[in-house]
């Protein structure tokens, strides 16, 4: 394990043959050898950092699979790095830790573009699995790496909605739509599933898998992103419908 920071200190430890790489930072240098312990026993390959402004040039250099960050630290914070970088990118999954207990540090983690938050302190299995669940979302699966197969990438085309997975690609009316990891999963769960509701917790299942617990207005959260992100190309963009009490519902019946 590598842990970058003013003073680096390397631990050469046998890990499998890396199948993705994933980004860690937080100044708590026992929490990033225990995630990296776990991460690096799945497979994956880490670059553990203490300092923000090293990861920041080490994403710049080169884009990891999905990164994680501590919300709050010295010099730069996680939130400003997130904002930095989602406006550089779209689509590279980001977790966000914090130990904080405001809810209102989790809404402005999800507005501005993190793609999960877990508070600290966290169970590094369970943040192993939420960052699988992220991965899934970007057309990753672990069964594919050990040799077995994977269905084919999601490709949607109904009216003015265009979905490429392989691509990482959305337009509505002819125009490219950014959109995170986790907002193009709840989107394409809508779209293959046009005119029919799905509550919260179907969302939920889907995009962070069943058995691991998310307040459902995380959801809320993702679907507000996109509809935001859908009305800077269209003003009057309307097709996500919020049922109240049962889920959401994408509707372009009308504009056919």
């Amino acid at each position: 394990m590598t842990i970058h920071d003013m003073g680096a200190m390397r631990l050469d430890t046998f890990t499998p043959v890396p199948t993705k790489s994933v980004l860690l930072l937080d100044t708590d240098r026992n929490i990033l050898r225990n995630l990296t312990d776990h991460l690096q026993a799945e497979g994956f390959k880490v670059d553990a950092y203490t300092d923000a402004n090293a990861a920041q040039s080490s994403l710049r250099r080169k884009r990891p699979d999905l990164a994680v960050f501590n919300a709050k630290l010295p010099q730069m914070g996680g939130f400003e790095l997130l904002q930095r970088l989602r406006g550089q990118s779209d689509h590279l999954p980001v977790v966000m830790m914090n130990d904080s207990e405001s809810t209102i540090d989790e809404e402005v983690a999800l507005r501005i573009g993190a793609d999960d938050y877990l508070r600290k302190p966290v169970e590094p299995r369970i943040m192993v699995e939420r960052i699988k669940a992220c991965l899934r979302r970007v057309g990753w699966d672990a069964e594919t790496d050990k040799g077995k197969g994977k269905s084919a990438p999601l490709r949607i085309a109904i009216g003015p909605l265009t979905m490429d997975e392989q691509r990482h690609e959305v337009t509505w009316k002819g125009q490219i739509v950014g959109l995170t990891a986790t907002e193009f999963s709840v989107l394409g769960v809508l779209a293959k599933n046009v005119g029919h509701v799905k509550s919260r917790d179907q969302l939920l299942d889907h995009v962070y898998g069943t058995g691991v617990y998310v307040e459902d207005r995380s959801i809320d959260s993702h679907i507000k992103r996109v509809r935001n992100k859908m009305r800077k190309v269209d003003r009057s963009f309307s097709a996500i419908e919020t049922l109240y009490g049962i889920g959401y519902r994408l509707d372009i019946a009308d504009i056919l």
